[in-house]
């Protein structure tokens, strides 16, 4: 099961177990937090894909503060020619770093109520059904001859 969620004005496709950059989020390392604004939820086998509009209704996904970073290095230089005009400046951008754990929808996570799908049932049958061949048709068993081995003729280069 995958969600894509929006954080930080950017979209994400994540899944449980996920760990990804966003734009820096309040928190402190090891808080959960919840992820509210899920546009679609997909990959569930027994579910249709849902799609929001703009939003998932009743959908949010559980993630974990894992830590506080910062991006790489980026150099702005601004020149002009002719003038003498030269500016250098450099930008890091905070990051947060979060696992996902969850993807609940309507307050319930689709693998638990998966998992208690999955219980053992009553079997209704005692014994599964046989298909018999029909006697009438016989079956067909085909042998297939190796390839011969012919010899090529010889090329001008041989001679």
């Amino acid at each position: 099961m995958y969600a894509i969620v929006e954080t930080g004005g950017k979209q994400y496709r994540v899944k449980p177990g996920d760990t990804i950059a966003v734009e820096r989020l309040s928190g402190v390392p090891g808080e959960m937090l919840d992820l509210g604004r899920v546009l679609l939820v997909a990959g569930d086998g027994d579910a249709s894909t849902r799609i929001g509009s703009p939003g998932v209704d009743g959908a949010v996904v559980r993630a974990e503060l894992v830590e506080h970073a910062r991006g790489p290095k980026i150099i702005v230089f601004r020149y002009k020619s002719k003038v003498r005009y030269r500016r250098k400046t450099g930008h890091r951008q905070s990051l947060t770093r979060v696992r996902i754990t969850d993807i609940l929808l309507d307050g319930a996570s689709p693998a638990s109520r998966a998992e208690t799908n999955d219980a053992p049932r009553a079997e209704t049958e005692s014994a599964p059904a046989v298909v018999a061949l029909a006697e009438s048709e016989p079956a067909v068993v085909t042998e297939t001859t190796p390839p011969v081995e012919t010899e090529s003729a010889p090329t001008p280069a041989d001679q």
